[in-house]
């Protein structure tokens, strides 16, 4: 599903990751964990293709994805990958459902199969009474679950999710990890979390820990 092979990448004079080979398979939940500074956003940022390394190979659905022109690597990370965000990154003068539909629209989906796929998505994450509701208007755990079904729009195989409960209280945080596994359980997709929370570390199949751009 997801693989690196000796990933580098620097910024300046300092070396944030020093050669990460890594694979993880379909409908598998990792948490990579470590300190700040360790590399993990860095990592996520490359496996997203929101980032190119310095050196090293990445493969997602056997596609060697750096390998693509820009405008095809746009049009993969649409398809095939979801971001959940540790603050939503909700666009404020739009509705919930709104939101949702997004991903969908840039992918060229047409309207009426994107509305009927963002109101199935926020009525399986129990946010149907919400669909014309702002960002402003919604809790933060209904800001987080909205996100969620954003990422889900376009039934990408991978989700990366950087520090997604982060900003919510326990309760919230506990619905989201349930969440996650929920989808995982239902739809195969295939999750690399980077978080503190080791109370999810625990939960996820597989954790790794990160220590000066390299896995412990």
């Amino acid at each position: 599903m997801i693989r690196t092979e000796n990933i580098i990448k620097s910024f300046g004079n300092i070396q944030v990751l020093k050669g990460i080979d890594l694979t993880i398979n379909k409908a598998e939940i990792v948490s990579i964990v470590g300190s700040s500074g360790a590399g993990k956003t860095t990592l996520l940022q490359i496996i997203g293709t929101l980032s190119k390394p310095d050196a090293g190979k990445l493969f997602i659905d056997n596609v060697e994805v750096n390998t693509l022109s820009q405008k095809k690597m746009a049009a993969f990370r649409n398809q095939h990958i979801g971001f959940v965000f540790q603050f939503h990154q909700l666009l404020p003068e739009f509705t919930a459902i709104e939101n949702v539909c997004i991903p969908a629209f840039i992918a060229g989906k047409q309207k009426k199969e994107t509305l009927a796929r963002a109101t199935e998505v926020l009525d399986f994450l129990s946010l149907s009474h919400r669909l014309q509701h702002k960002p402003s208007e919604l809790s933060g755990g209904e800001q987080q679950r909205v996100a969620v079904a954003r990422a889900l729009i376009n039934s990408p195989s991978v989700i990366l999710a950087d520090e997604p409960s982060g900003n919510l209280d326990t309760q919230n945080k506990a619905e989201l990890h349930k969440l996650f596994f929920d989808l995982r359980d239902q739809f195969h997709h295939t999750f690399v979390i980077v978080t503190h929370d080791m109370e999810l570390a625990k939960m996820s199949d597989r954790t790794l820990h990160m220590k000066d751009g390299l896995f412990d």
